[in-house]
């Protein structure tokens, strides 16, 4: 496992309300810290299946690092899916955890969404794809609003990626996600001037995002997320359903 992090002291942080926003539902999971909307740190670890033994040293080295407490934290934002059916569970119940030990208020923010932000100084379409294996995708399509923030154009789904493709309004559109890395050829035939992010990880969905969507949903609507109502949203049964025919 690979991580690199980056925080400040809590001695120059202005009063502002402190975001912990946790990213699991991929093989690259992360947290942050946010101070009303800017990012004052984050941890980035390259979990593959290890979500449950990394996220919780994670949020406590971030912590320590930003010279805060889990107290301190006024809001708590997670990925809600779709992803790894193991990340998307462990991200929503760590937050579960800590929303009800402390509480206070949890958002839960579509991965897709999340993905999207990546990039917000886009001013084409953003199809955000994340590799569901099968030759399926995870895709949604979001354009940014004039706040900054995503706005969902086509509700998230999954698809096979001749379908998906298909469905796309002709134009200029920005691909993001490992799913566009998959399938930069497939992508480039329909959309020759399409751009699609280079590897890195501008293609993985990030705390730092999630957590600056969070935080202006929170204070644009001041709505969070029931704790006790969160759940995930995998878009399709789990391997253990399908044999069960459920």
């Amino acid at each position: 496992m690979t991580s690199d992090s980056s925080a400040i002291s809590s001695e120059r942080l202005p009063v502002k309300m402190i975001t912990l926003a946790i990213e699991c539902a991929t093989e690259a999971a992360s947290a942050a810290l946010l101070a009303d909307a800017e990012v004052i740190g984050e941890v980035y670890i390259d979990a593959k299946s290890h979500h449950s033994e990394v996220v919780l040293p994670a949020l406590e080295s971030l912590l320590a690092l930003a010279g805060l407490t889990i107290n301190h934290v006024e809001l708590f934002a997670c990925t809600t899916g779709p992803g790894s059916f193991t990340g998307v569970r462990i991200g929503i119940a760590t937050v579960k955890g800590l929303a009800l030990a402390t509480g206070k208020p949890i958002m839960g923010i579509s991965t897709l969404e999340a993905l999207a932000m990546n990039l917000s100084r886009s001013q084409r379409l953003i199809c955000p794809l994340l590799d569901a294996r099968k030759n399926q995708v995870y895709a949604g399509l979001y354009r940014i609003g004039e706040d900054g923030f995503p706005v969902s154009v086509v509700a998230d789904y999954l698809g096979d990626i001749e379908t998906v493709l298909k469905n796309l309004p002709q134009g200029e559109v920005d691909f993001i996600g490992d799913g566009a890395l998959r399938y930069r050829e497939k992508i480039r035939v329909d959309f020759p001037a399409a751009n699609i992010g280079n590897s890195g990880k501008i293609n993985n969905p990030n705390a730092a995002s999630l957590g600056v969507v969070a935080v202006g949903r929170y204070k644009r609507h001041g709505v969070a997320t029931d704790a006790l109502s969160l759940l995930p949203t995998y878009l399709r049964l789990s391997e253990a359903e399908q044999k069960k025919g459920l």
